[in-house]
């Protein structure tokens, strides 16, 4: 594991612009008048739609840069090309509630994996329609919220959910296996900022037991998407997906057994790599620089 970023010395910047010529020659310019050396660098230009993607991790040897002077300092910069961006210090978790039904696979691996520092995020707060992991929660300490949800409460949740949001500074929603439709408005008001995980059966095997459709009709690999949730249900950016194959021996039980851990896998990883800031969104798709 990769030692964690010195606090106020270590920042990202990550940037999207129409694809010209000297945008990196700006950004390092811009780096070096502000005592900033490149740790780690990644590109990549889209030639289909034009538009060019960077992620740049650096550390600053002047203790007297901050992040207000470097963000003050790369305003010019952004307006000369037209760049969408974020600079944020590099060791700040991002501070994620996670939500969850009736199984805890996806919550018990992210609990996990931040309780070791695989995961640089902070988890204020878990949400759940239902009771069965408030003990799970207990035991890492984290605040358990129930909010029950009809078709007649579904309002009420949703709204009770976003004063959550706001009321904790929430940067990040993950839905680790929460069984319920968000809204238009909520997946519209949590835009860019909420993950979804679902098995990659879907649309072929919908309904309540996709494994055992999937092992009538005889799969031969598992699987499970990470993604951004958008109104178009299941449909939002997708930022990792991951498959196992499989073969006739294996009896239904056993493809759910695979398809938990290959959720868990492909759930992790994306919140991993948006808490880096590693994922862009272009358009209807997402650009990961690893």
């Amino acid at each position: 594991m990769s030692p964690r970023p010195q606090p106020g010395r270590e920042f990202v910047l990550t940037l999207s612009c129409p694809d010209q010529a000297g945008i990196v020659h700006a950004v390092t310019t811009f780096l070096v008048r502000h005592s900033g050396n490149i740790l780690e660098s990644q590109q990549f230009d889209d030639r289909l739609q034009n538009r060019f993607f960077m992620r740049v991790h650096f550390d600053v040897s002047d203790p007297a840069v901050s992040l207000e002077e470097l963000r003050t300092g790369f305003g010019p910069v952004s307006e000369a090309y037209g760049i969408r961006w974020r600079l944020q210090d590099a060791s700040t978790p991002t501070r994620t509630l996670i939500m969850v039904s009736k199984f805890g696979h996806c919550l018990n691996d992210l609990l996990f994996r931040r309780s070791t520092g695989a995961l640089n995020i902070e988890i204020p707060a878990i949400v759940s329609n239902h009771r069965e992991f408030e003990p799970l929660a207990r035991t890492y300490g984290i605040p358990f919220h129930h909010i029950p949800v009809t078709k007649e409460t579904k309002a009420e949740a949703e709204a009770r959910l976003l004063g959550l949001v706001e009321e904790l500074d929430v940067d990040l929603v993950v839905l680790a296996r929460y069984m319920q439709i968000l809204s238009d408005d909520l997946c519209k008001q949590l835009d860019g900022r909420a993950i979804n995980i679902h098995h990659s059966f879907l649309p072929s095997f919908k309904g309540a037991r996709p494994y055992v459709q999937a092992h009538q009709r005889g799969v031969k690999l598992v699987g499970a998407t990470a993604h951004y949730v958008t109104p178009d249900l299941d449909e939002g950016p997708i930022i990792e997906q991951d498959v196992v194959r499989v073969d006739h021996s294996r009896t239904p039980d056993e493809l759910v057994a695979l398809g938990r851990d290959v959720e868990a896998q492909a759930l992790s990883r994306a919140v991993k790599w948006h808490s880096e800031n590693r994922v862009l969104i272009n358009g209807h798709c997402t650009v990961v620089l690893r």
